[in-house]
């Protein structure tokens, strides 16, 4: 229940019913956090941003969101839980770390809070909004897998669609200086959830996931390699099927492009190739897609495609959340 300014008292889907935007929270305000408070302040017309929660005082995320009369606390969750404007929350973006999602996760579920997780944690539905964005908006809690898996999981199942994927593997690479201490906790938590993303989300039978940190200066845009072996099929038809899945993605990430002509290469019987981590030859079509991700720099450089990649695909969910909220308090 939220109580109004009057006394009365009303669920929280006719607040959202009644007022022009879900109002949403930020837990964690570095340089993800960041990026998604001014995401959507300046481009959604669905949501608004009411709350961002850090735990460093000094924190430039919270300093900015102070001085754009965002409600700031460096008290963590429990700063959030204790103010007066905690009740409003429809939406809860945590943008922590895999192991603090866990405990947040637990008390915002006793509150009824709707809960997008920007971390590898998992413990939610993964969500991709280009492939399954649909699929899990009245679901508690959402994961939006990796930035490697925003990335990358579409052109799978682009592939996937036209001939089955037996073995799926990307790489990710990243500029260094765009990879946070946040990321750099969670490298294994990001293969591990990038390759469970990979089979689940996108339909490979086996999968695997690389990240690169790449110290190059000037720093390099996000680059995603994506490997699919599957079966024979026409080479005509898995090019469109990923030049249409990537103008879906660019839908709502501008800077997500094609590096170069998808790569075909047919492996015969007589030459097959082996797959070490499946201890099996493999003979059939192998599919290569490079991609390029550039970032919209509304708040961190181009260059930062990885963290770009991650805060529109959760923005784009959100919107979707809030629509969907909308819908059922009418």
């Amino acid at each position: 229940m939220v109580t109004s300014a009057s006394g009365t008292k009303r669920h929280l889907g006719e607040v959202v019913k009644m007022g022009a935007r879900a109002k949403v929270a930020i837990l964690g305000s570095g340089n993800i956090g960041t990026d998604l408070m001014v995401k959507i302040m300046r481009l959604s017309e669905r949501l608004e941003m009411a709350a961002m929660v850090g735990v460093d005082p000094a924190s430039e995320g919270l300093a900015r969101a102070e001085r754009l009369g965002i409600f700031t606390t460096s008290k963590g969750l429990d700063g959030l839980l204790a103010s007066d404007l905690f009740s409003a929350i429809d939406i809860v973006f945590d943008a922590t770390t895999a192991s603090a999602h866990a405990a947040h996760d637990r008390v915002l579920q006793q509150h009824g809070k709707r809960v997008i997780d920007l971390t590898p944690a998992a413990l939610g539905p993964f969500n991709v909004p280009s492939v399954n964005g649909a699929a899990s908006l009245d679901r508690p809690n959402v994961n939006m897998v990796t930035c490697g898996g925003q990335a990358t999981i579409p052109i799978v199942v682009a592939v996937n669609r036209i001939s089955p994927v037996l073995y799926g593997e990307i790489v990710a690479s990243i500029a260094s200086r765009s990879a946070g201490p946040g990321t750099r906790a969670n490298i294994d938590e990001f293969t591990e959830t990038t390759a469970r993303g990979i089979i689940e989300i996108g339909g490979a039978k086996h999968a695997k996931a690389i990240i690169i940190l790449n110290p190059a200066e000037p720093p390099l845009v996000m680059r995603d390699t994506v490997y699919c072996l599957c079966a024979e099929a026409d080479e005509r038809a898995i090019e469109a099927s990923v030049h249409a899945m990537v103008d879906e993605v660019q839908s709502f990430v501008p800077g997500y492009r094609l590096k170069q002509a998808v790569q075909f290469e047919r492996i015969g019987h007589n030459s097959p190739i082996r797959i070490p981590d499946l201890d099996a030859e493999f003979s059939g079509l192998k599919v290569t897609v490079f991609l390029e991700v550039e970032g919209a720099a509304h708040y961190l450089p181009a260059y930062a495609g990885n963290l770009d990649i991650m805060t529109s695909a959760a923005l784009r969910t959100a919107e979707l959340i809030a629509n969907r909220m909308k819908e059922a308090a009418s």
